[in-house]
């Protein structure tokens, strides 16, 4: 029987900072500048990203930094 890793569902901030090697300060940059996915609220001071969300953000980033083939 093979062996699978499960990721979380939702990453909070300390997670996602290490998924995108990015410093809080600029994850709420990019949120204010409509440039990274906004987190979800789980309650009053409890905010969490969809893993999913935050690995397409990644994934997209990677893909427009290849370089164009002619």
């Amino acid at each position: 029987m093979a062996s699978q890793t499960l990721s979380p569902l939702l990453l909070r901030l300390p997670g996602v900072c290490a998924l995108v090697g990015l410093s809080k300060s600029q994850i709420y940059r990019l949120i204010r500048a409509g440039e990274f996915p906004a987190g979800i609220s789980l309650g009053a001071n409890s905010v969490a990203w969809p893993t999913e969300q935050v690995r397409a953000w990644v994934a997209e980033k990677i893909s427009a930094s290849a370089p164009q083939q002619p």
